[in-house]
């Protein structure tokens, strides 16, 4: 009986371990690998350049914001009940419009599909709006935007500094300009809850492995900072502001330009101005 159960503990032990050796080589078998193995097998050639997984999420994306956002921004200028309301939905329609149409030739250029309907929660989004009125509806408007631009302005950074793909880069650039238009309109209407805003991103972030500690709080005399400076050999870009020309140094650019006509480029750009008056 205990020779028998001696073997046993030594089969045991021989099972177990042989577990251990093969459970990395299981475990691993399946996966692809590291995140540039992913990259590679997730990405095609076109005469662009590489084409990634992330490039063909971002132009779908671009298709359904402008699906479910133009709609939205046409609702706001018939039933806001204010000015600035009725002004980024403006903007929103003027943007997606333009927006649309880029991103319909792109995909064209790149062979791909896009959508033609929005999603099931962006079709909640739009009946939720609908079924607010008044205040009420200025409010679901400035908010639901305003978080959805928020998160795709993200999505926008990323794809930029990332693509390898001339037409997913200059895409990224128009929505860029477009997203940051439109974010800038939607806090103008001084409906945008910020503290939701702050406490569903925190929420929905992922919580990092480790946590750097935060930088010191407020204190009531706080020691000035020292001006950062370049070295001797570094010569500084030109500002990005200037001071304001005087009647003089106007009077000679317009001088310089008299009879010059302006350029024309291949399209047409939308590039919207923030913020933009409009007419009353």
């Amino acid at each position: 009986m205990r020779s028998i159960n001696g073997t046993g503990l030594i089969v045991a032990g021989l099972v177990a371990t042989l577990a251990a050796l093969l459970f990395p080589v299981w475990s691993y078998e399946d996966r692809s690998g590291t995140g540039v193995d992913r990259l590679d097998a997730e990405t095609v050639s076109t005469e662009f350049g590489p084409l990634s997984a992330l490039d063909r999420d971002f132009i779908t994306k671009v298709r359904l914001a402008g699906l479910w956002e133009l709609p939205a921004g046409q609702q706001a200028e018939a039933r806001g009940t204010t000015k600035a309301v009725q002004t980024a939905g403006e903007h929103l329609v003027e943007g997606h419009t333009f927006l649309d149409a880029r991103v319909r030739e792109v995909a064209t250029q790149l062979n791909l599909e896009l959508p033609n309907q929005p999603t099931a929660q962006q079709r909640g989004w739009l009946d939720e709006m609908s079924d607010a009125h008044g205040d009420a509806y200025d409010e679901k408007f400035a908010n639901i935007l305003r978080a959805a631009h928020g998160k795709v302005f993200s999505v926008v950074a990323e794809v930029r500094a990332t693509t390898r793909n001339s037409l997913v880069r200059t895409l990224a650039d128009d929505a860029n300009t477009t997203v940051l238009d439109h974010i800038t309109v939607l806090e103008g209407t001084g409906l945008v809850d910020f503290d939701d805003l702050a406490r569903d991103a925190a929420s929905a972030g992922p919580v990092p492995v480790t946590r750097s500690p935060a930088p010191p709080g407020p204190t009531r005399s706080p020691s000035p900072a020292t001006p950062v400076s370049p070295s001797p050999t570094f010569s500084l870009p030109p500002p990005a502001s200037r001071p304001k020309p005087t009647d003089e140094e106007r009077d000679k650019e317009k001088d310089r330009g008299r009879g010059k006509e302006k350029p024309r480029g291949k399209a047409e750009r939308y590039v919207p101005a923030i913020p933009r008056p409009h007419a009353e």
